[in-house]
């Protein structure tokens, strides 16, 4: 199965350029203002509006107003919805698009409460972080991530990058893969060497796995 590679933390034109150029999947822009990689919604649209629809458009939200997220969804035309807060179950069905919602799996994870999540929400992988929230850089709990990615489609994030991003498709067999700190050269500000390297690293990956 191919790990589908999500690029987070955009804020340049150009650099969603290269990501669909790489072959990327996602992309996701950061509407929490506490965030080094913040956007605005006339921000993020700008750069959406020049995507080809078949790149998933995702919106990060921190534990904001569902009222708000709706309104930014549907001017940036966001395709999926990142909740990476607190945000209780009953507002995950009332955000539009597909529902990604943090897991924080730290020492007490248990993976079967995740996997009577609904279907339709996809369970995301982070450090635990509850000041930054996400692009720490820090890896998350990987053994954690492969329990759950044993029972349902699990995107893992944190601190990866080209150099272990391989090691961890072969550990944790992940739907998906979220990277952003490391493809940057600074926060918001994406490395295309750094980028380029990660997908191919992710691409060597899927080649090197067995069924």
């Amino acid at each position: 199965m191919r790990t589908r590679i999500k690029v987070c933390g955009l804020t340049r034109p150009e650099d969603a350029r290269l990501a669909v150029t790489l072959g990327v999947d996602a992309l996701g822009f950061v509407f929490w203002p506490r965030s080094p990689r913040y956007v605005t919604a006339s921000q993020a649209a700008a750069i959406a509006s020049a995507l080809p629809p078949t790149v998933c458009t995702v919106g990060v939200f921190v534990d904001q107003p569902v009222e708000h997220i709706r309104r930014i969804a549907a001017e940036v035309g966001l395709s999926a919805v990142q909740l990476h807060g607190d945000e209780p179950p009953a507002s995950w069905a009332l955000v539009p698009g597909v529902c990604i919602k943090l897991v924080g799996a730290g020492g007490d994870f248990d993976p079967a409460s995740v996997a009577a999540w609904p279907p339709e929400v996809y369970p995301l992988v982070d450090a635990v972080d509850p000041v930054r929230r996400g692009g720490t850089g820090k890896p998350a709990d990987w053994a954690a991530a492969a329990a759950l990615a044993r029972v349902r489609p699990t995107v893992l994030a944190g601190g990866l990058a080209a150099g272990n991003v391989a090691d961890a498709i072969a550990r944790v067999r992940p739907y998906a893969v979220d990277v952003s700190s490391g493809v940057e050269r600074s926060p918001g500000i994406k490395d295309p060497g750094r980028l380029r390297a990660f997908v191919e690293a992710v691409a060597a990956a899927d080649a090197a796995q067995t069924p």
